[in-house]
């Protein structure tokens, strides 16, 4: 087991804090960035927590990469300090003002050159949501991944993985190896950090590849290669509300109110007997009331 995965790579992104106080400022193009703070997305760390945990019962080792500057060592340094035995930040000036097809080609060419047994990160972004970079990476390397994922089992040769499907339920998909599995924020809770694990990650060293030790031409990244162009500024919400995956044992009903008791006030139900007659009529006189009907028209 320990051969087929001799090593498991965990993306680490970096996000903006949408909870408050935050000032965001729109300029033109870019947006000023007074006062946010910066942390590494929840769900990247989850996923890593699972890595670490697979990796104590076969053996492998954990690789954390990341594509930025220098700021985010801070970020590999935790990733350090919580299990993985080795970092590495992808990083060169042609890389910057790239969209995610770029990133994309950034993130395949680590991925061909570590060879992994599996590829985790998390599945959205806390200030953006969806990234369809680690998608785009392991689909051009032709790895199987599955998303939303909530658990897995290791298998002898592929990955079993529960992952979230519509209306809160759940779907289990098996994957071959090597595969990439994109995690939930809630799969797992990153451990809390040891001390000396924290004092060896602070001398730890943190590997640098540019491009020119991944073979990259300069022309196809950054913003001379970039095909996906901006249309404008999106702005993150403040404190958003959580709401709890429903029971996927729960009918679909009971399933979709639990998922709408997120801020969205509830409605009184009514109750009517009668006839048929009587009942299409109240039902009209229900849509009247509601300005359902054009013109109050029955």
């Amino acid at each position: 087991m320990a051969s087929e995965l001799h090593d498991i790579v965990v993306l680490i992104r970096e996000v903006r804090d949408p909870r408050p106080p935050v000032r965001l400022e729109g300029c033109g193009v870019e947006v000023r960035e007074t006062g946010l703070r910066r942390l590494p997305n929840p769900a990247d760390l989850s996923a890593l927590e699972v890595a670490v945990a697979l990796a104590g019962m076969t053996g492998a080792a954990v690789t954390a990469v990341a594509v930025g500057d220098q700021r985010l060592d801070d970020s590999l340094r935790l990733a350090l300090s919580l299990g993985a035995a080795r970092a590495i930040r992808v990083w060169d000036d042609a890389i910057e003002d790239g969209d995610a097809a770029g990133e994309a080609a950034v993130l395949r060419r680590v991925l061909e050159v570590i060879r992994p047994g599996v590829f985790f990160t998390g599945h959205r972004l806390l200030d953006r949501g969806d990234d369809p970079t680690a998608a785009l990476a392991a689909a051009s390397c032709g790895m199987p991944f599955a998303q939303a994922a909530l658990s897995f089992e290791l298998k002898r040769d592929r990955i079993e993985v529960v992952r979230k499907s519509e209306k809160g339920g759940r779907q289990r998909v098996s994957l071959s190896l090597p595969c990439a599995v994109f995690f939930d924020a809630t799969a797992a809770e990153p451990r809390y950090p040891e001390l000396p694990a924290v004092l060896h990650s602070l001398a730890a060293p943190i590997e640098l590849w540019g491009i020119e030790e991944l073979g990259l031409p300069r022309w196809e990244l950054g913003s001379a290669g970039a095909v996906l162009r901006p249309a404008g500024l999106g702005f993150p919400r403040h404190d958003p509300v959580r709401v709890p995956t429903p029971d996927p044992s729960l009918p679909a009903h009971e399933r979709v109110r639990a998922l709408f008791s997120g801020g969205i006030r509830p409605r009184g139900g009514r109750m009517h007997f009668g006839g048929a007659d009587e009942a299409v009529e109240r039902i009209v006189g229900i849509f009247v009331e509601e300005g359902l009907l054009p013109g109050g028209q029955t």
